[in-house]
């Protein structure tokens, strides 16, 4: 009988605010962070959604000594501010492990270097941030992707049930650069207005910026506000494409048939849905493909990207943080400028706050090299 793992605690730093309450608040009041901003100085401005840094340079002097500032890196204060709460309010001990999700990095130290920063390499993000909150243990880098934020929670569930820890802090983060911006604007998906995943008349994607983090522990305490069980978790790659994600959806279907098996739950006990929903045109039809062979396509189900863009490493984890706050304030945000169909299947997209008893949460992701998880999360 394997452990039970619980997600216990949570925080997001974000373009909507600097904490889950500011982000539920802006959620609820349909604000997006995507706007128009200048990324590339010889290009035109990008629908991206990016944190305010005047704003986070004023949040982080006021939680750390200012004498660190300089030490830092704009993405490493993210992660600090995102895990600080988290790490005040739970012990770290021998068996407490560090887990680290991100896709990029601070691949921003690059530009105009002829030689490889240190700060570069994720190992050396990882346990920059691990050294500075005292953590005992060797972190564990997962980079896979779109997919990685989701596989971090999968990562941390495992390795506790295989006892080679008892609990772990997972940070999740991506920031908006030149490097990301002209990769994904070199396959042409990056949508020339605000982004509207499953619409009809969607043209591509938003990227965003962000960090959040989760406490998982197999210990409960009695003490915590909240408790959601990791019930399953699969992740499938079905080698499809570099790129271009998978025609009949075989990964994401694989991954979410094995993770609510694992979990023991049917399709019409899943309460809400928690897709990748990138406002690509394929990415979207694919998931509705996979949705609709899991008989899940009547679930109410939304896509985060409208309000937070693709947030890349940290979509995944920021993503399920929304679900779970979803779950407990008994409310399903819409997916944001959704108006018509614009897939081949059906979904129950969800177009207006809505009041729902929210049990079991299905998340999942896809990314490039045809990577694709999914957990399903029970409120206990």
């Amino acid at each position: 009988m394997n452990k039970e793992i619980y997600i216990t605690d949570y925080n997001c730093v974000t373009p909507l605010g600097f904490d889950v309450e500011s982000n539920w608040k802006a959620l609820l009041e349909g604000k997006s962070g995507v706007a128009l901003h200048k990324i590339i100085d010889n290009q035109e401005a990008f629908f991206v959604s990016k944190i305010d840094s005047d704003k986070l340079e004023e949040e982080f002097s006021k939680l750390f000594d200012f004498a660190q500032s300089d030490n830092f890196t704009r993405l490493e204060k993210m992660f600090l501010l995102s895990l600080k709460p988290l790490v005040e309010r739970h012990q770290i001990s021998d068996e407490t492990a560090f887990i680290l999700s991100t896709t990029k990095g601070n691949i921003s130290l690059l530009k105009n270097e002829s030689t490889l920063p240190e700060g570069v390499y994720l190992s050396k993000l990882a346990q920059k941030l691990a050294d500075f909150f005292e953590f005992k243990t060797k972190p564990i880098v997962v980079s896979n992707a779109c997919v990685s934020g989701v596989m971090a929670i999968s990562v941390a569930k495992n390795m506790i049930q295989a006892g080679k820890y008892k609990d772990a802090f997972v940070v999740a983060g991506d920031e908006i650069s030149e490097f990301v911006i002209s990769g994904f604007n070199s396959f042409q998906a990056i949508g020339s207005e605000p982004c509207r995943p499953y619409d009809k008349n969607r043209n591509g994607i938003n990227l965003g910026e962000a960090t959040a983090s989760v406490y998982i522990t197999s210990e409960l305490n009695q003490s915590e506000k909240f408790r959601f069980q990791v019930l399953g978790d699969s992740a499938i790659n079905d080698a499809n494409h570099i790129s271009g994600p998978s025609r009949t959806g075989d990964g994401l279907f694989a991954s979410i048939q094995n993770a609510m098996k694992e979990a023991k739950v049917s399709s019409d006990q899943i309460d809400f849905i928690s897709a990748h929903g990138t406002a690509t045109l394929y990415n979207d039809e694919m998931e509705a493909i996979a949705f609709n062979r899991m008989d899940l396509q009547n679930v109410p189900l939304n896509s985060m990207k409208g309000y937070y863009g693709h947030c890349l490493g940290a979509s995944g984890l920021l993503e399920s943080i929304i679900s779970m706050e979803s779950a407990l304030k008994n409310t399903l945000i819409p997916s944001k400028n959704f108006e018509e169909m614009g897939i081949s299947q059906d979904l129950n997209i969800i177009k207006e706050n809505q009041s729902a008893e929210i049990k079991y949460i299905l998340k999942t992701a896809s990314g490039f090299g045809g990577c694709n998880a999914a957990i399903v999360l029970e409120k206990a």
